[in-house]
């Protein structure tokens, strides 16, 4: 599986694509739509980059009416790291940008740069300039920082990485989020970055940082029997409305930790899809939930592969 798109819908509200100075085209009400300003990660002298960009949308929409912006590529994205937009945008959130309520920092199809090439930076800045901001995203794990923070209003933040470091696991688990319902982070694989362990996320799963979550996401893991473990008697999973483990590597032994730990019955939603898991044990953790009304995904069955010589690999959905 790869990121093949672009996001589509952000904040509730539709993407508009900002267009390149050759394209005319009407623009839209400035806070009917959530903004996509991309510059090209393979750029020509000629082309327009990130910043040039940026520049003609400052210049051409009404931005403290904006509510919602994405970043998609800037130049050279495998090889140049995202400071000087995060530096950007702090500069732009009094004057232009007083009205933003989502941002998402990475919006790149695998064609753009892979997920594990992006070369990001330490993103904590933005939360501190854009005070109001109630959703924050960001693609990327390589040179990611998210050193621990405090953020009254943020009720969304997702990270999506092939490989997510531990300093920003335990950054992003030590921050102060009164506000924050739902968090998803993608873990990914120590051979893109992803040396995060079970105790990392202790602070999370002990559920007294982030007193109003609903929504836990620990996605696309290496590790994801462990953490089905953990999860199994942590706190936080009783206020939980859903439960994401999809993504990684969950086998038998995962599930069974889930079906024999504290009750599950209480949630709407379990994901559990890109799994590892036997037919059988599919069918029993659908029968053991959905009798309560919780929606069990097990769709995306995979088959772990053997070398010939009895080992067996299992890989989580998105890598590279």
């Amino acid at each position: 599986m790869t990121i093949s798109g672009y996001i589509q819908e952000f904040h509730g509200l539709p993407v508009f694509h900002f267009p390149d100075r050759d394209t005319a085209v009407e623009l839209p009400d400035a806070a009917s739509v959530a903004w996509r300003v991309s510059g090209s990660t393979y750029c020509d002298s000629d082309d327009d980059q990130w910043e040039r960009v940026f520049a003609r949308f400052l210049a051409e929409v009404d931005t403290n009416r904006v509510r919602a912006l994405i970043v998609g590529g800037w130049d050279e994205a495998y090889d140049t790291s995202s400071a000087p937009i995060v530096a950007r945008l702090v500069e732009a959130a009094g004057e232009w940008l007083s009205g933003l309520e989502a941002l998402f920092l990475g919006d790149m199809s695998f064609e753009d740069c892979e997920i594990s090439w992006i070369q990001q930076s330490d993103v904590s800045p933005l939360l501190t300039a854009y005070p109001r901001l109630r959703e924050f995203g960001v693609r990327g794990g390589t040179e990611l920082a998210f050193p621990p923070v405090r953020h009254t209003a943020l009720t969304t933040l997702v990270v999506e990485s092939g490989g997510l470091g531990a300093e920003v696991v335990r950054g992003i688990a030590g921050s102060d989020l009164p506000a924050l319902e739902k968090l998803e982070l993608w873990l990914g694989t120590d051979e893109y970055g992803g040396d995060s362990t079970v105790s990392d996320l202790e602070p999370l799963l002990a559920g007294t940082g982030f007193p109003a979550l609903r929504h836990l996401g620990l996605r696309n893991s290496v590790i994801q029997d462990e953490i089905a473990v953990a999860v199994a008697g942590a706190p936080v999973v009783a206020r939980l409305d859903s439960l994401d483990l999809s993504m990684g590597t969950l086998t038998d032994e995962g599930a069974e930790a889930l079906l024999v730990g504290q009750p599950l019955t209480h949630l709407t939603h379990l994901g559990l899809s890109h799994h590892y898991l036997s037919e059988k044990m599919s069918e029993r953790v659908v029968d053991t939930l959905t009798p309560y009304g919780v929606t069990v995904d097990v769709d995306d069955a995979q088959e772990p592969e053997d070398d010939g010589d009895g080992e067996v690999f299992r890989y989580v959905a998105v890598a590279e």
